[in-house]
């Protein structure tokens, strides 16, 4: 049975199918499906009509998938009716396990919200109010990319993926090229000749780095990028209120000339690759797929290795691309700027970028002597 998926999130995880008969899991499909559309419509704020990201949903429908799990588990049977005791005892759970707070505070809001839905939609009168909570992580950025490290990313970003030119190389070297390509394309290798090499110097992984750098793009709207959003003559993208994130507004943001330089090479070379032949989506892996986070986090590991960039003892994910966009965007123009850039509603969530990047406070303490 194919997966079904509200905000682009499954409804049912593969672990939740694997415990439930047919009948229980058209039943608790249908439940979750309501769920999940209700928090994704209203369940930001149900009097106008306000839900959730699609970053949020993906917690929800992953969080509350295990949490039904956990009272089936204890109760020995299936059941959709849960209750503020079950959500007790399942945070009492989670509380001792061996995972972070911000984990913990996770879990415990995504519980509120499906009590949320249960008052507000089936017109229940319990309430759940939990006899502690946890510390929030930092509200401050967890780590970004410095200046230095910006441009080296940059860098590292023209050479990813790139292979020495087809007539440069000697038949011996040329030999041991296409085995590599052969892999990489998942093709035979007497089929690979020059137009691979070329390939494989493509712009995509540049125009996807570089575009990021300066938009800094969530990993969500990597994932829901389409041709139209991209204006090269007018060095913007556009991103329009069905496609936005956060689903309230159309954006526009700022580009530089090299990263549009960057797409308007990328546009063309995608129009010679049959898996965008019946799609817009602006950038796909090689195996036809929108990209997600893991694949983003792999890629950024990829190009700071190339780049010489530790990533030990750092949260190196593409989320670290966007707050350096943040950081410095407010240190080079104003919070007006970054908020506008990052795409922020809300003042507040542009805050946290209001500091001198370290580089300025290590100039400082030069100067201080």
């Amino acid at each position: 049975m194919s997966r079904e998926h509200v905000a682009g999130a499954p409804i049912i995880s593969m672990e939740t199918q694997q415990e439930l008969s047919e009948k229980q899991l058209l039943d608790f499909r249908s439940h979750k499906r309501d769920i999940l559309r209700w928090l994704a419509t209203f369940g930001k704020n149900p009097d106008k009509g306000e839900g959730y990201s699609d970053t949020t949903i993906e917690q929800l429908t992953y969080q509350l998938g295990s949490f039904y799990r956990w009272v089936w588990e204890q109760g020995g049977q299936y059941t959709t009716k849960v209750t503020p005791d079950h959500a007790d005892a399942y945070m009492k759970e989670i509380a001792y396990g061996d995972t972070t707070n911000g984990h913990k505070s996770t879990v415990m809001k995504c519980l509120k919200r499906l009590f949320k839905y249960r008052r507000h939609e089936l017109g229940e009168n319990t309430e759940w109010d939990p006899d502690f909570s946890f510390s929030e992580p930092h509200s401050k950025p967890q780590d970004y990319l410095t200046a230095d490290e910006r441009q080296a990313i940059r860098e590292a970003a023209l050479e990813y993926g790139s292979v020495p030119a087809y007539n440069s190389l000697s038949p011996e070297e040329r030999d041991e090229w296409k085995a590599h390509l052969a892999q990489r394309f998942d093709k035979p290798k007497s089929e690979v000749g020059p137009t691979d090499f070329e390939r494989a110097n493509g712009w995509k992984f540049a125009s996807l780095t570089w575009a990021s750098l300066d938009t800094g793009f969530r990993p969500i709207e990597v994932k829901r990028a389409r041709v139209p959003w991209v204006d090269v003559d007018n060095k913007t993208i556009r991103i329009p209120r069905e496609d936005s994130s956060k689903n309230d507004e159309n954006w526009t943001v700022a580009i530089s000339d090299r990263t549009a330089e960057a797409l308007k090479r990328w546009l063309h070379e995608r129009e010679n690759y049959e898996r965008y032949s019946d799609t817009d989506a602006l950038w796909l892996t090689r195996e036809g797929n929108p990209y997600g986070r893991q694949a983003l986090r792999r890629l950024l590991h990829r190009l700071c290795e190339i780049a010489d960039i530790s990533v030990e003892n750092r949260q190196m994910s593409w989320y670290t691309i966007r707050h350096s966009v943040g950081t410095y965007m407010a240190r080079e123009e104003d919070l007006a700027a970054a908020a506008s850039q990052l795409r922020h509603k809300n003042p507040e969530t542009t805050m946290k970028y209001d500091q001198a990047p370290v580089d300025d406070r290590r100039n400082a303490l030069d100067r201080m002597g």
